[in-house]
């Protein structure tokens, strides 16, 4: 009897004991995949914050070129605006050389009065309209002080105003090259070539002709027309070879 109870009793432990055993294992499991998905989520977050910090250096690195663009714009417009200055200043001080050697150019190429025929009275010479040179000389001052002081679209205005209002004076090929120099400021080269074309038309032995036809080959590169600027400096060195413009289209012609 004993002995029945003893068996009796061992195996109800062993069946008892089965569950624990089980219990045991499925908590190891758990564990083990609870601490495989910690692992590759740490991973994750690893891999997200090293592409994060990536992104916020490529952010800054951009902020900093973009930065360094800005002062190299910055800095290259200032240049440019004091080399548009001191071109206009050498302008301004080049009209009025050449201003003070008009007079005398025209003087010594002037033609002499022909001397009247025997036994007739010489004729009245041809009556021209009235004109103000000290009043001229002010109208076109004051339009090339305006393009002295960078107010470019005055000016033209002003030295448009002048050439048509004294089609005849002596100053009115100067108007016209001021003319086509405000308007390629302005970055008109359409309406520069015109005005610069009217002074080597028309005013051909003008001391002018020559720079207003550089001025013109200038504006034809800068609208593509390599044909047309390539003639245009051609013609520089044909029609003016002593002239310092002829200097410029013969190295232009070079390059």
């Amino acid at each position: 009897m004993a002995g029945l109870l003893t068996r009796v009793s061992l195996c109800v432990a062993v069946l008892a004991a089965q569950p624990v055993r089980a219990g045991l294992f499925d908590d190891d499991e758990a564990r083990r995949q609870i601490k495989d998905l910690t692992i590759k989520t740490n991973e994750r977050l690893d891999t997200v914050a090293k592409g994060q910090i990536e992104l916020a250096n490529q952010i800054q690195a951009l902020r900093d070129e973009n930065s360094r663009l800005r002062g190299e714009v910055e800095t290259l417009t200032y240049e440019l605006d004091a080399a548009r200055k001191r071109q206009q200043d050498f302008y301004v001080d080049l009209d009025g050389r050449l201003r003070k050697l008009e007079p005398l150019t025209a003087a010594a190429g002037s033609d002499p009065k022909p001397a009247a025929d025997e036994g007739r009275a010489p004729a009245d010479p041809p009556k021209k309209a009235s004109s103000d040179p000290a009043a001229e000389a002010r109208e076109y001052e004051a339009a090339l002080n305006l393009f002295r002081a960078n107010k470019l679209k005055e000016a033209a205005a002003a030295f448009e105003t002048f050439a048509r209002a004294h089609p005849d004076s002596s100053l009115t090929p100067n108007a016209y090259y001021w003319l086509g120099n405000a308007q390629y400021s302005l970055r008109d080269c359409k309406k520069a070539i015109d005005a610069h074309r009217v002074v080597a038309s028309k005013w051909p032995a003008n001391s002018r002709a020559p720079e207003a036809l550089l001025n013109i080959a200038t504006c034809q590169q800068e609208l593509a027309d390599v044909k047309g600027a390539k003639a245009t400096l051609e013609a520089v060195v044909a029609k003016y070879p002593d002239s310092a413009a002829a200097a410029t289209a013969k190295q232009r012609l070079k390059k």
